[in-house]
């Protein structure tokens, strides 16, 4: 089957709002502290949606399992670890700062470092990227993508500058720009480490390719070897978060610490529901992402670049639908979509410079 660069870019951006949406269920949970909703929703995320879907659209996936090397087994556990980090602190993100200005900050490091260091360690930076015109698309494609994150950051900077402590409440429950920052620059960091997982995992594709599973489908038991190790990090963190603040007992409908906490019991069905649904969109980016890159030929190390671009395009839609923007002056609005614009119009470039790889 060939490459299909413009189907992969479609794939990408189905991945990016399945991403971008995925805290949105979690804004409907009431009376559960942020480590309950987290890790019940991370059960999907980790567990549930990975093993379910590469069992149903892999051949034989025990089978693959088994022949996949122990180095690589821990390669892919180790990197989905160290990405662990940034996913729990993505949540934090979000609730600092709120979906379009901490996915701008957390997504553009993620961008940088998940596109350009791949193939760094690998070794073929300059054959893929500077010895051909495609590979030259594609680096201009990176940055107009970094340059659209940065307007989108700077616009959500000048807009909370200007904002009053009780508009910015209004917006964002619990905004705290520094905090959010601080946070976000480090799960930006953390979180390009699932490319280095995908990366490792490569062994994987070629296992499952040859047990008869289609391309769009090879990367699948892949994400639950890299799932599996940012579940160990999150469920550390969150059990520790469980214990310390004594919320347990949210998770059978007892009234807890929880900053929503009146006194009234959670709504339990309510409750996991939301997050069941939160955190299977947290996995369809990463289900989706995996297809797109099986259409990308050579150049798939790129995917990252689009998936981190479509997050953001979508990310800041949706921060515009709960009104996070509505206080911004109009030429502020007006940086955030032109910043969007950018986006859409690298995501075009390195699909092209995609396009040219695959004809060569």
């Amino acid at each position: 089957m060939p490459a299909n660069p413009l189907l992969g870019v479609f794939f990408h951006w189905l991945g990016g709002f399945a991403s971008a949406s995925f805290y949105v269920p979690y804004r409907g949970i009431r009376r559960w502290s942020w480590e309950i909703f987290w890790i019940t929703g991370g059960i999907f995320s980790w567990v549930i949606a990975p093993w379910t879907f590469a069992g149903v659209q892999t051949h034989d996936l025990m089978g693959v399992m088994a022949q996949v090397p122990g180095r690589t087994v821990g390669l892919c556990v180790l990197f989905g670890m160290l990405w662990g980090f940034g996913g729990l602190t993505y949540g934090l993100t979000m609730r600092y700062l709120g979906l379009s200005l901490g996915m701008a900050v957390v997504l553009g490091l993620c961008t940088l470092f998940g596109t350009i260091i791949p193939p760094i360690f690998q070794g073929d930076f300059a054959a893929k990227l500077l010895d051909t015109p495609s590979g030259l698309f594609i680096l201009l494609g990176l940055g107009i993508t970094l340059l659209g994150i940065i307007v989108v950051a700077l616009a959500g900077a000048r807009k909370d500058a200007v904002l009053s402590p009780e508009q910015k409440a209004a917006a964002v429950a619990e905004f705290d720009f520094r905090k959010g920052v601080a946070v976000a620059v480090f799960s930006g960091i953390m979180s390009s480490c699932f490319a280095f997982g995908l990366a490792a995992g490569e062994p994987v594709k070629a296992l499952s390719a040859a047990a008869g599973t289609g391309p769009p489908w090879t990367g699948l038991p892949t994400l639950c070897l890299v799932m599996f190790g940012g579940l160990i990090t999150n469920a550390a963190w969150c059990g520790w978060l469980i214990v310390r603040n004594r919320s347990a007992g949210e998770f059978i409908g007892r009234a807890g610490p929880a900053a929503d906490a009146d006194g009234a019991p959670p709504p339990l069905l309510r409750n996991y529901l939301l997050a069941a649904l939160g955190g299977t969109l947290w996995y369809f980016q990463f289900f989706f992402y995996t297809m797109g890159e099986s259409q990308m030929g050579r150049f798939g190390f790129s995917s990252w670049t689009l998936h981190m671009a479509s997050i953001i395009i979508f990310g800041t839609l949706w921060g515009f639908a709960f009104r996070e923007w509505k206080d911004a002056a109009p030429r502020v609005r007006a940086m955030v979509w032109f910043g969007i614009f950018l986006l859409v119009f690298a995501t075009v470039v390195i699909g092209y410079g995609n396009m040219l790889g695959s004809h060569a």
